[in-house]
């Protein structure tokens, strides 16, 4: 056979197993989904595909961004928090509280990740040390939360006069708003720590096997208390953000945001029983909902339709979860035989 003939078959080859493996590959399905619903909203609606709309979803969904990072671990590691939408209640109050009694961003902002943290480190111990199942401990600490954001303003949002306290969330450096470059370097700091350290490592043991990963020596606790504590000062941080970006505190802010954090986040890649899943996953879930979202608003779609569509795109991502999971074990199955 002619040599440049066997070449041509032999790259042809290398080239087939390439697109199939980018076809199989979990990141590519959700870029090519996120990819086909810009394209459909862009046709929908003239405004979609404009600068500024593009920079407006940018800023809308790192605020839901930040906190995934945070969400992410702690999936990962096999828990959950959905108190992580009532923080950005309380947390925004409390942060224009010290703003207004200081004049001082600097504290303002030293409050708001200082409650984050330590609401975090409450969620952990109720994990780790309480042995609370994290669902339920998490889902009360959702309404104590709610409910201190409430008393502490009796339900009236707290206000500023300080025009400077708008920067961080409503404010550009070049052409990209704040919140997206605060986004931008966070997940690439916090992909460097989940992919490449030793604690990314053991976040994905715990959430594996956690009982493996105990009998291994690892301080699984420890790792999953440190994940909370993370996942608290991020959300602080959102919730900061969004208190520059109203020029408020509104202790009913974060209503549903649990649910559109982490539904977006499991619609990535990351899988609920732990272990399994990626940031950039994560990010990308993230994005389509936020695109989804963005598009409804332009296309004037009643605000319940809205809601009826991220229900639908939650129950989706269970499902896909659950089929992940499903054919991973009928692999595992094949390859014992």
């Amino acid at each position: 056979m002619n040599p440049n003939v066997q070449e041509e078959k032999k790259n042809s080859g290398r080239l087939h197993g390439r697109l199939a493996k980018m076809a199989e590959s979990e990141h590519a399905a959700l870029l090519l989904a996120l990819l086909v619903l810009v394209v459909v909203m862009s046709f929908l609606s003239p405004y979609f595909f404009t600068q500024h709309n593009i920079m407006n979803v940018l800023r809308q969904v790192s605020l839901q961004a930040i906190v995934a990072i945070g969400i992410t671990m702690i999936i990962l590691s096999g828990e959950i928090d959905l108190s992580i939408g009532s923080s950005q209640g309380l947390v925004g109050v409390i942060a224009l509280m010290v703003l207004n009694a200081t004049d001082s961003l600097f504290m303002a902002f030293l409050a708001a990740i200082a409650l984050g943290v330590f609401i975090g480190l409450i969620n952990g111990l109720l994990v780790t040390k309480g042995k609370i199942n994290s669902l339920i401990g998490t889902l009360g600490m959702m309404t104590i939360i709610r409910g201190a954001a409430m008393v502490i303003t009796s339900a009236k949002a707290v206000q500023t006069p300080l025009k400077s306290f708008k920067v961080i969330g409503t404010g550009y450096w070049g052409p990209f708003p704040i919140p997206v470059i605060i986004t931008v370097v966070l997940a690439l700091l916090f992909y460097f720590i989940l992919h490449h350290t030793t604690f990314g490592r053991y976040i994905y043991a715990v959430g594996g096997n956690g009982e493996a990963a105990k009998l291994s020596g690892l301080p699984v606790g420890r790792i999953k208390l440190t994940s909370y504590v993370l996942c608290g000062a991020l959300t602080a941080l959102s919730a900061y953000i969004l208190a520059s970006r109203m020029n408020s505190g509104q202790p009913n802010a974060g209503v549903g945001f649990e649910m559109e954090v982490i539904g977006a986040v499991i619609l990535g890649g990351i899988s609920l029983t732990g272990g399994v899943g990626s940031l950039i996953g994560a990010l990308i879930g993230i994005l389509i909902l936020g695109v989804l979202s963005n598009g409804l608003i332009l296309l004037n779609v009643s605000s319940f339709w809205q809601d009826i569509a991220r229900g639908a795109v939650i129950i989706l991502a269970v499902y896909l979860d659950t089929y992940r999971r499903g054919k991973q074990q009928q692999k595992l199955v094949q390859a014992t035989k």
